[in-house]
């Protein structure tokens, strides 16, 4: 997998075994419905490789932040971080809720949070709840949802508006904004 853009353009990334990598056709549509988001900080749950994180960071977003619990996938992203260079990233080899409830202690905040968890988990309308309770989104910050079509994500939430959903074959992506 290479990243498609930017300062990183046609870097190859090491994918750990075992996990479902974000289509390029999904992170492509990913990067365009946000549009630029040079200077912004970016939270990747769920992170895999840390594929969709690194592609934002060399399109230009000032942090970024990785959380994955897996050890393998935790290994792939420490060498894809060396092999960038990437010295605005920070890594949390923590479980997504756990990793949400620390940053939230930290007074951490994001203004875009990208989710892929695994499908059909329930883990997508999970995080969302875990996302509910703690206050690390920006003002009218987005939260974007790779999920499987099977998957739906009507959470009932009061913090975060559905704004809207792109589908790609079984591949949803739910957008939401923090209500103003």
């Amino acid at each position: 997998m290479r990243i498609t853009t930017g300062k990183y353009r046609n870097r190859k990334l090491h994918i750990p075994r075992g996990i479902r990598p974000t289509q390029d056709k999904v992170r492509k549509a990913v990067f365009d419905i946000m549009g630029d988001i040079s200077g912004l900080r970016f939270l990747e749950l769920y992170a895999g490789s840390g594929a969709v994180g690194f592609e934002a960071l060399s399109r230009g977003a000032a942090e970024l932040t990785l959380v994955e619990s897996s050890r393998d996938s935790v290994l792939a992203i420490r060498r894809n971080i060396e092999l960038l260079n990437a010295a605005e990233c920070r890594l949390y080899h923590l479980e997504a809720e756990k990793a949400v409830k620390l940053l939230s202690l930290d007074k951490k905040e994001f203004d875009i949070i990208f989710i892929d968890p695994p499908y059909n988990k329930g883990l997508g309308k999970k995080i969302l709840q875990t996302l509910e309770g703690y206050d690390i989104l920006a003002h009218y910050g987005l939260v974007l949802v790779q999920h499987s079509r099977l998957e739906q994500l009507e959470c009932g939430c009061l913090k975060l508006d559905l704004i809207k959903e792109a589908k790609y074959g079984d591949t949803w992506l739910s957008i939401f904004r923090k209500k103003g």
